[in-house]
């Protein structure tokens, strides 16, 4: 359902390429989404934690050229709404992304998920694999961590008065020489914006083992990553997305897509253009 409402500054950027807003839901929850650019190949772009479809500001531009280009904002994030039941889960979230989907009436995808997106689109590949074409991970884990026992309290300590001080230290730790003061400003007013119920229970969704399910992509999947990511652990790829392309972006922080745009978008076009 196209819908027509006011337009904050935070989404000034998709106005100028001709952007459709639309709003989907799943289980009641409106989901907010954007279209950019026109065309049968599509591809759908997932933020991660705390963050919303403006993390794409420096792709939507480029991507829309040649792409419709879908971004959405997550359950709890940005402009779509929460679980009345306050609980959040990766299928939520992979639901949500099909719910834009189908709202789009578009039948295959490529997908790409940053940071906890990664998961997101892993499941949602896991899901609904009669619409993926392509995947792209961007900085996130392939896989659920190792030990989570000692993620257990993790998503504990965003909570209450101290939650924002620890929710903005984790932040900075994200941010390289190359993110400069006015994208750790927009990152930042983006990440603490989000409800404290966001930000602690996707950390949990995120961090739940029952909620990965393992399984070998047959999909084309391009990895772009920081140097010497943690995120990523390259021998279980190697088993589980065995058609999986790995990529190091040199000097980039954890938002490498807005510290080094023209190197990822380049490596994005690249691997898409031999997709479709």
């Amino acid at each position: 359902m196209k819908i027509c409402k006011s337009v904050p500054v935070t989404f000034l950027f998709f106005i100028s390429f001709a952007a459709s807003v639309y709003a989907a839901t799943v289980d009641g929850i409106p989901i907010h989404s954007t279209i950019t650019g026109e065309g049968p190949k599509t591809i759908i772009l997932v933020h991660g934690w705390t963050c919303d479809e403006t993390t794409w500001q420096f792709q939507v531009p480029a991507f829309s050229k040649n792409y419709r280009v879908i971004t959405l904002d997550l359950p709890g994030h940005g402009e779509s709404g929460s679980p009345k039941d306050g609980k959040f889960s990766v299928e939520l979230f992979a639901r949500a992304t099909e719910a834009v989907r189908s709202e789009a009436k578009v039948e295959r995808v490529a997908l790409a998920g940053h940071s906890m997106g990664t998961p997101v689109i892993i499941n949602y590949a896991l899901m609904f694999p009669q619409h993926v074409s392509a995947l792209v991970f961007v900085d996130g884990m392939v896989a659920v961590p190792p030990n989570t026992t000692q993620f257990a309290g993790f998503a504990d300590q965003f909570a209450g008065p101290n939650g924002p001080k620890a929710r903005e230290n984790m932040i900075r730790g994200m941010f390289s020489p190359a993110t400069t003061p006015e994208i750790q400003k927009k990152i930042l007013s983006m990440m603490l914006g989000a409800p404290e119920a966001t930000a602690v229970g996707a950390i949990r969704a995120m961090m739940d083992p029952s909620k990965w399910k393992e399984g070998v992509f047959p999909q084309p999947i391009l990895g772009i990553y920081t140097e010497h990511s943690k995120t990523v652990d390259r021998e279980y790829a190697k088993v589980h997305y065995p058609k999986m392309e790995y990529h190091e972006i040199t000097g980039a922080g954890h938002f490498l897509m807005l510290d080094k745009p023209e190197e990822f978008n380049r490596l994005v076009l690249d691997f898409l253009d031999k997709q479709f």
